[in-house]
């Protein structure tokens, strides 16, 4: 990405950010779990697993003016699907909170 301020690219960082309020360590457990879905981490993560959640992790791990385009496709899709699944009428349940987290974000969380 080009390394001048994009305003529209920090708006979005910001966005991503308040929504996906689990560290990357944090979801880098979660995807870990069985209970996490398609989304898992396989024993060996050189094996290239593909998924939202590790995009998501890749993204918490680097810094604003490293994000490539794929990058902000992930955080635009990240954002706006926590967003939807929180807007959804009851009931939430464990499926719901397991796709939420498998995305960075637990609706447990205090804020």
């Amino acid at each position: 990405m080009a390394r001048d301020p994009d305003p529209t690219i920090d708006e979005l960082w910001q966005e991503f950010h308040d929504v996906v309020n689990m560290t990357g360590e944090e979801l880098r457990r979660w995807l870990l779990t069985d209970a996490s879905g398609p989304d898992v981490f396989t024993p060996r993560p050189d094996l290239g697993v593909a998924g939202t959640g590790r995009q998501v992790v890749r993204i918490l791990d680097k810094r604003r003016m490293d994000l490539t385009s794929d990058d902000v496709e992930t955080m635009r899709g990240v954002v706006g699907t926590v967003r939807d699944l929180l807007a959804e009428p009851e009931p939430h349940d464990d499926a719901w909170r397991h796709r939420l987290m498998s995305l960075g974000h637990d609706p447990l969380r205090p804020v």
